[in-house]
Formats: C-alpha cells, structure tokens, sequence
C-alpha cells in the first residue's frame, strides 16, 4: 500500500546549477565560500527570468562555518544582488546540508508559505579556521579586562608550548573519535567489498566524468565562474583524472588503516570548493511565469543510524523508506544519483540493497531490496570525481538528477547520500512532462 500523500500545492525544480567544482588550493584559493556561493546564485538568476524580489527564502547549506559570515545564505544572497527584503538561513548537516535546503523549501511551498524558494550550498576547503587552543583562548578573553602593561605579564601563566599550536577543525566524529575513513574501511569489509572493487568503482567515477566533460553533458548544469582579482574564467571541473588506470590506483598507500586497510587518496572523494543553486517554485506560479519545469520533488526522508557502527550506510536505510512511499520498487527508478564519499561506502549500500540478511536484520523486511543496476548509476561521474563540497553536493545531485531524467527520456529519479553523524537522506523527482 501507498504511503504518498497528495500535497494541496506541488513543488517542483525549475532549474539548477553550479559553478565549477574545483580541488582546494587551485583557483578559488583565495576566495571566501560567501563568493562561491554569491557567484552560484549570481549564475542561476541570470538565466532564469525571475524578479529577486519575488523570491520567498534563500535556504543555502554549508558545513565548515567562517566566523565572518555566519549566516552565508544572507551574506551570499546580498551579494548576488537579492534585496534584502528577501529572508535567508544557513543549514548545517553535513554533506547533506544542501539536501536539507531543498526539501526545507519543499516544506514551505507544501504548507502554503512560500511560492519561490533559492536553495543553494557553498564550502570552500581552501581556507578553513584555524584557531589557538582552549587555554590560550581564555587567557586571551581574560586579558581584555588588565588595565596596566604589568598585567598583561599574567597573560602567559599557565600557558604551555603547546597552548600555542594553532587547533585544526576535526576530522573525527565528536561521538565516537573516529574519522569518516576508519568507519569506511570497516563498513567495507563488513559488506565484502575489496581493495580492488573500490579502485575499479573510482576509475569508473573518474572515466565517466571526464567522457561527460568532453561530451558537454554537465554544460547544462554549470555556470562560469570568474574568479577575481583578475576575474579569470574557470568553465570545467578540475578533480577528474581521465588518465587514472588500475594500475596507478593499485600503487597507493592505505590512507586510514594501515597496512590492510582498502580506502585510498585514490577511491575517496577530494578536498573540494565549490557552490550550487536551484530553483524550486511551487507549480502553478513556475508556469504563470511561463517556466518549465524540470522535474516534481515528490517524497523524501531524512534517517539517522549509529554513528559508530553505521555511519555512512544512510542510503541503505532513505531508499527502501522513501521507494515503499511512493509505492515503488528499484525497478521503476529510471536514474539514480548517489553521492559517493568513498568508494567502499557506495559499494556498501549497494551490497546491503542486495542483501537478504541486512533487510531481515536492519531493515525488518522479509524480501531484500535489491539491485541498483550500474547502467543507471552516477553515469556522469559523482563525487569522488567531479568533487565533494560539503555543503554543495546535495544540489549538484539532483539538478544532475533531474536533467538526465530529461536527457534520458525516464519517468522517475533517485537521490541519496550519506552524512557525518550517522544521517541519510533520499529523495524521488519525478519528470515534469
């Protein structure tokens, strides 16, 4: 029986973009995520005849926060030259935070409140911040009340050398300690996937971004990003190795488990810049304003798992919820798009999907859920080529999504991804026609 509820009004995606996506410390080395994200939504609105004004919320996603711009979808909004009349938020979830933007403006045109919503995310990884130890802090908050020279004497007690070192952002879950790459490494061997199946899933990643590049299938979604000082035109993405063979990838070091583990730099996705941005208009306004939508964003769901043992098996859990919502079976989904964080982690899902012990055992269910077959899977490449930032990727996935559904002439879509913290997400386009 059908879950799917039929909504008084209908959102639907009437564009999508993005600037390209580009490896940290390259072009965008020197620009703030906030420029990444104003050139995104600067992009998107110069090719959709729509007044700023009439713009209900700008909801952008972004992860590794820059004190300066705490709230980066009002910064970035007033930067693209939306009026400040136009409210805006800042969501953080991980590398699903753009997801969240989405169905968050999904949420508000379904409950009457909004007609036009800009979903966007941004991260830059070239610039993160670097800050000084805890003590050292204090000691500084302290000092703002000395008075005389001699007390600034006072500043340094308690202070070690080590107080000094400047702290990096973490890397590990704050839970459980681990790094998203020890928990990879053992969600695969959990689930049977070898050294030699991640390197081939990424060399295939790799191969397939570079052909779509070379065709001008992504052309639809990206926008040209002119990169100041000397606003320089940066027109493709630059992480895919169209020239990576098994060969080279069979020669890198295990990069979190050492010596047997099987995630490598090779099969996990890249630090990246990057920003993205859609529209999602409620129905009867796209078209009163004579656009075409590209696809409906029907049901989704967010999940959450142990972030210990599961923490990067999110789509195992989204897809059957969001499938059995929709009435659904895998077999009726015409694309998919799977965020790929490691190459271990899809092949993970991919094997829980079509494990009869995993949906009697985590899933309750009687019957597995089956195969995603290869053929409709990432066609143009995913994230451990094209790039992964943070809070970008959820956008790219479903503007991606919604655009090979068009080229490819199918009916419905999937989208899923994993995040830090245990979190999922899926959700299912279904072709505007």
């Amino acid at each position: 029986m059908s879950n799917h509820k039929e909504h008084p009004f209908n959102a639907v995606l009437v564009d999508g973009a993005r600037i390209p996506f580009l490896k940290s410390g390259t072009d965008y080395n020197d620009l703030m995520a906030y420029d990444l994200g104003r050139m995104a939504i600067q992009g998107l609105l110069a090719r959709n005849p729509i007044d700023p004004s009439s713009i209900d919320r700008v909801i952008m996603g972004n992860v590794i926060q820059e004190v300066r711009t705490s709230n980066i979808a009002r910064e970035s909004a007033l930067g693209a030259g939306i009026p400040n009349s136009v409210p805006a938020f800042t969501i953080a979830m991980a590398c699903i935070s753009s997801n969240q933007a989405i169905t968050s403006g999904v949420d508000l045109i379904r409950s009457g409140q909004a007609n036009i919503i800009l979903a966007s995310g941004t991260e830059t990884m070239s610039d993160i911040p670097i800050r000084f130890k805890k003590k050292f802090r204090q000691n500084v908050l302290a000092a703002r009340k000395y008075k005389s020279p001699l007390e600034f004497l006072k500043f340094f007690k308690g202070l070690g050398f080590k107080d000094f070192l400047p702290e990096l952002p973490a890397i590990a879950e704050f839970s459980t300690g681990e790094t998203m790459g020890q928990s990879a490494d053992r969600m695969a061997a959990r689930f049977g996937v070898s050294r030699q199946d991640q390197d081939e899933f990424a060399m295939r990643s790799h191969h397939l971004a570079a052909k779509a590049t070379k065709e001008g299938l992504l052309d639809e979604e990206l926008i040209p990003a002119k990169v100041p000082p000397k606003f320089e035109v940066v027109n493709h993405d630059n992480g895919f190795r169209e020239d990576t063979t098994m060969e080279k990838l069979g020669k890198l070091r295990p990069a979190f488990i050492k010596p047997h583990g099987t995630i490598t730099a090779g099969n996990a996705s890249f630090l990246t810049d990057g920003a993205s941005a859609c529209l999602i208009m409620e129905e009867q306004t796209a078209l009163l304003l004579g656009l075409k939508p590209k696809a409906y964003i029907r049901e989704y769901n967010f999940v959450s798992q142990d972030p210990g043992d599961e923490l990067l098996l999110g789509p195992a859990y989204a897809t059957p919820k969001v499938l059995e919502t929709m009435n659904l079976a895998l077999e009726d989904i015409d694309v998919f798009e799977l965020h790929e964080a490691f190459a271990g982690q899809v092949l993970s899902v991919l094997n829980a999907l079509d494990s009869q012990e995993f949906a009697k055992k985590s899933l309750q269910r009687d019957n597995k859920v089956g195969q995603i077959p290869m053929d409709k899977l990432n066609t143009l490449g995913g994230s451990l080529s094209l790039g992964h930032p943070f809070g970008a990727t959820g956008v790219r996935l479903v503007t991606t999504a919604a655009n090979r559904l068009i080229r490819e002439d199918g009916t419905f879509a999937l989208v899923s991804a994993c995040a830090a913290g245990g979190q999922g997400h899926a959700v299912i386009l279904e072709r505007y026609k």
